[in-house]
């Protein structure tokens, strides 16, 4: 038999149930997740890209090759996974991975994942079909997902064309880190691409930049901080909010100046974020 403490819940929450689906009460705002990519601490070792993260609250992680290495051997990443366990940060994916022609080469990096718990690693191999027939191989086998990361526009996947040539025939489990910096460089609305990637984006760099025109004409494109760029991150955020992404935006610097003391920069942009709507 209920006691009545018991049938007042049920009711109340049979109540506020269907107040919400009503629209009548407020929906709960969405906040993207804000991690660091630890290229923007590359000056740094992994003890001190530790301290800044935890600083700086920053839990979620994604690590560069220059702190974890995923060929090191299996006691020195545990170590490793240890001392971020310790304080609380999460490696959530890894990259910009190296890859190889060789599919049992490219095992490692999927067994260094799973070692630390990282169901996503971000890449940017040649796009062969060899090499990507062995790592779609790989995502199936181990269910970690890859994310094609892109950088300039002359790159291998500097264009979402270029990345769709490969998405389109393959496991949904390959998707997209979408680089906005490089992105906006290459001339492309980075809200416009994160919708036609069909929900395929599962990593975001959260970078900025700005192209001008030199004097003798030539273009120049210029790593700036964020939210003071060409990026369209107003119509970014929009669609991250209306699609409830619930990805990572991970902070990332290529300006040398802001790496060598990246405070001011990492501070800047989560700010930038919080103040999105």
């Amino acid at each position: 038999m209920q006691t009545f403490t018991s049938m007042k819940a049920l009711f109340l929450s049979v109540a506020l149930a269907a107040l919400g689906s009503a629209g009548l009460l407020p929906a709960a705002e969405y906040a993207p997740t804000v991690g660091l990519q630890t290229w923007t601490c590359r000056n740094m070792n992994f003890d001190q890209v530790v301290a800044f993260a935890v600083k700086h609250k920053l839990q979620q992680v994604q690590m560069m090759g220059g702190h974890m290495d995923p060929n090191a051997a299996k006691e020195e990443t545990l170590r490793k996974k240890a001392v971020l366990d310790k304080h609380g940060l999460t490696v959530y994916t890894f990259g910009v991975a190296g890859t190889s022609p060789d599919k049992e080469k490219n095992r490692k990096l999927f067994d260094f994942a799973k070692l630390v718990g990282i169901k996503l690693i971000v890449v940017e191999p040649t796009n062969d079909k060899a090499l990507w027939d062995g790592l779609e191989e790989l995502v199936k086998e181990y269910d970690i997902k890859l994310a094609i990361h892109n950088h300039g526009r002359e790159s291998v996947y500097g264009t979402p064309e270029k990345v769709w040539s490969v998405l389109k025939n393959r496991d949904r489990r390959i998707g997209v880190c979408m680089d906005v910096g490089h992105i906006t460089g290459a001339g492309f609305d980075p809200a416009k691409a994160f919708v036609e990637y069909d929900g395929r984006v599962y990593d975001i760099h959260l970078k900025d930049k700005k192209v001008e025109k030199t004097a003798d004409g030539k273009t120049v494109v210029l790593d700036v901080k964020v939210g003071t760029g060409d990026a369209n991150y107003k119509g970014l955020f929009a669609e991250l909010k209306k699609a409830k992404w619930n990805g990572v935006l991970a902070i990332e610097t290529d300006n040398g100046t802001f790496a060598k003391e990246p405070t001011e920069f990492v501070v800047a942009a989560i700010e930038f974020v919080k103040k999105q709507k």
